[in-house]
């Protein structure tokens, strides 16, 4: 799922941040951002302005001005075809600049805005890239109850009936966090980041069979509730007899494909009687030995393999 934005977008979220005024180009101000993928090699969203590796918005500050204002008439004219030319769907001049004679035509004729900012260009950057990152990245919504469990961000899935939000309920009068209840909203806002967040409409509400819909900010205070979190960790709640005798020393080790990201996966099998909630905490704190390089098995197996040579010796 993609989605898009606009220069308009931009100035109805960021215009006042920015303190930004259009400059020219009115009627041009739904001109799309193209979706930008960390896969692909297509235009950057947000940079100082550069011919050869394009950005989709272009920010010209007093190094970049004093470059145009240094070159000839006729020079700076191919420049600015070159710039508005491209892959660029707006310009922000920064630190109180004034854009060039002769800019506004040639905006005019490409179709793009331009805007101007008294910030620095630095903080015009970030504060863009960060916006359009979020706007722009691959979405996608998985079943399932995303929480936050010891500070890490944890989906529950598994099929329908087998208790996840009976899991959730229990985590969070545990001290733990719900994030979102049965469609939580992934998106990729890094090579190596996805963050997890709920629909509005399914903000601070838990379905419980039996007990119908809770809400769980009204029932445990504002602590209960997180806003988002970064994806790390996928509980699979499945069924006791799909664990094979060979995986009860160490099971073995599986991902899931969420937006590009290879995400862990633990399988927890359920059955009558089994404390859910205390297997769940016990599987984030392996997970998080596991990512500093201690695995319980192996030591357990290095352990039993010098009794067995001390025994032979």
């Amino acid at each position: 799922m993609q989605a898009q934005t606009s220069p308009q977008s931009i100035l109805d979220s960021l215009g006042n941040q920015l303190q930004l005024s259009l400059w020219c180009g009115a009627d041009h101000l739904n001109q799309p951002f193209s979706h930008h993928s960390f896969s692909d090699d297509a235009a950057t969203l947000v940079g100082y302005f550069n011919l050869i590796h394009s950005n989709q918005a272009q920010i010209i500050g007093k190094v970049e001005l004093d470059y145009l204002l240094s070159v000839s008439a006729a020079e700076r004219e191919k420049v600015c075809e070159r710039l508005l030319g491209s892959d660029t769907v707006t310009i922000v001049f920064t630190d109180l600049l004034t854009p060039p004679d002769g800019l506004k035509t040639l905006a005019d004729k490409n179709k793009i805005p331009i805007f101007c900012s008294p910030l620095s260009s630095t903080e015009v950057i970030a504060h863009l890239r960060y916006f359009l990152s979020h706007e722009l990245a691959d979405k996608v919504i998985i079943h399932g109850v995303f929480m936050e469990l010891l500070s890490l961000g944890v989906l529950l899935t598994g099929e329908s009936g087998l208790g996840k939000s009976e899991l959730a309920l229990e985590l969070v009068s545990r001290g733990h966090r719900l994030v979102a209840d049965d469609a939580p909203e992934f998106m990729r806002i890094a090579p190596n980041i996805i963050l997890g967040s709920c629909p509005e409409m399914l903000r601070d509400f838990l379905e419980v069979r039996g007990l119908g819909v809770l809400n769980i900010r009204e029932m445990y205070g504002d602590s209960s509730i997180k806003l988002s979190k970064y994806l790390r960790l996928i509980i699979h709640l499945t069924s006791m007899s799909s664990i094979s005798p060979e995986e009860r020393l160490s099971t073995p080790k599986q991902t899931m494909n969420v937006l590009g990201l290879e995400i862990p996966v633990i399988n927890l099998p359920v059955a009558a009687g089994r404390n859910l909630s205390v297997l769940a905490e016990a599987a984030v704190r392996n997970h998080l030995l596991s990512i500093k390089g201690y695995d319980a098995a192996d030591i357990f197996i290095q352990r039993q393999q010098q009794s067995i040579e001390e025994d032979s010796a």
